[in-house]
C-alpha cells in the first residue's frame, strides 16, 4: 500500500481527510484538504476542480473507502490512503 501512496504523492497528490471536524482539529497532515465523508457528494466538482489525484484518508480506512468509491464513479484518481498516519509518514 504504501509504495502507492508514495507513488501518488510523487503525482502531487492532494490528501483528502474526510474525517469529522472534532477528528480533524485532533491531528492532521499538513497541507491536506478536510471534505467530510458526508458533504463529498456536494463537493464532488470542487474536488475535481483541484485536477490532481487524490488519496482518501480518515481513522480506520473505512470512511475514505467510501470517498474513494464514490469519487472514482466520478471519474476523480483517487487511492483510499487508510489511516491518515500511514500518509503523513510519507509526508515531510
Amino acid at each position: 500500500m504504501s509504495a502507492e501512496i508514495k507513488e501518488y504523492l510523487e503525482k502531487g497528490a492532494v490528501i483528502l481527510d474526510v474525517r469529522t471536524q472534532e477528528e480533524w482539529d485532533e491531528g492532521h497532515t499538513e497541507g491536506a484538504e478536510h471534505v467530510v465523508l458526508t458533504v463529498i457528494p456536494l463537493e464532488v466538482e470542487k474536488i475535481k476542480a483541484w485536477n490532481k489525484p487524490v488519496i482518501a484518508v480518515c481513522r480506520s480506512g473505512a470512511r475514505s473507502g467510501q470517498a474513494t468509491q464514490f469519487l472514482e464513479k466520478h471519474g476523480v484518481d483517487v487511492i483510499n490512503g487508510g489511516p491518515w498516519q500511514n500518509v503523513d509518514q510519507h509526508v515531510s
